[in-house]
């Protein structure tokens, strides 16, 4: 392969070290979601710096072309990056169900309190009118 290949493989390898550790220093990235990402930047920058590796791996697991090796571990991780995630939304779909059952009976206490109120003339302030 020619150098600008391998520098080619380098800079891509930085890069998307590079965005996850910024994305992570500006809090738009939180650490476990980070995690996968970090790994395959620093699998793509340790077969772009040592490419001989990455044959060696093919050959060590019976891959008969390493860029199959390269397609199956990226597959791999972006498996487990969409397992996280799944994971992650079922969490969040539970916490805004409990939520929003909260909510419904927060709002039911209420109307019943000015229900009551009303009964024993004092008015009800709709939400509308409320002072700001």
């Amino acid at each position: 392969m020619k150098a600008s290949t391998y520098a080619l493989g380098i800079l891509a390898a930085l890069l998307v070290l590079g965005v996850v550790i910024e994305m992570l220093r500006r809090h738009r990235l939180r650490e476990r979601h980070a995690t996968w990402w970090l790994l395959a930047g620093a699998l793509a920058l340790v077969a772009a710096i040592f490419p001989a590796s990455l044959d060696a791996a093919a050959t060590l697991l019976g891959v008969e072309l390493p860029i199959n090796l390269v397609f199956f571990v990226a597959l791999i991780i972006l498996f487990l990056v969409c397992l996280q995630q799944s994971a992650e939304l079922t969490s969040l779909e539970s916490k805004t169900r409990t939520l929003v059952e909260h909510a419904a009976l927060q709002d039911l206490r209420i109307r019943s309190l000015e229900y009551s109120s009303s009964e024993n003339g004092m008015p009800v302030i709709e939400p509308d009118e409320w002072p700001r």
